[in-house]
């Protein structure tokens, strides 16, 4: 499994339904929030692998992960967006409809499991 050097602030938001995903081999990330670097704004940034991208750059992405799997694994790829729970809800949307241009339709959003207490 491949290591990714984070260069966005990740804090996830936390869900009640929560599953874990199967074969984390066949899981493509998308890292969504603010830059660690301030120098770099304040704005939500994309990252894809370890560089910053644009919306643009999405589907040569999901292309070059389809490639690096066996043909036989392309169709069960699912790309996890592991989004900043401040990131707005417009950088989001447009990730997901090149997902959608790119033909990736397996999409998982990470999150932290909420615990719920029992009175």
């Amino acid at each position: 499994m491949r290591e990714t050097t984070l260069f966005v602030k990740i804090a996830q938001p936390y869900a009640t339904e929560v599953q874990k995903l199967e074969k984390k081999s066949l899981v493509s990330y998308i890292y969504i929030g603010q830059p660690l670097n301030k120098k770099l704004g304040t704005e939500s940034r994309i990252q894809l692998n370890d560089r910053f991208a644009t919306v643009n750059d999405i589907p040569d992405f999901i292309i070059s992960e389809r490639d690096a799997r066996d043909e036989v694994d392309r169709k069960m790829i699912t790309t996890s967006l592991k989004v900043d729970k401040e990131t707005k809800m417009g950088v989001v949307t447009d990730v997901k409809q090149e997902l959608r241009h790119a033909g990736a339709f397996k999409i998982n959003y990470s999150t932290r499991k909420q615990v719920t207490t029992k009175r």
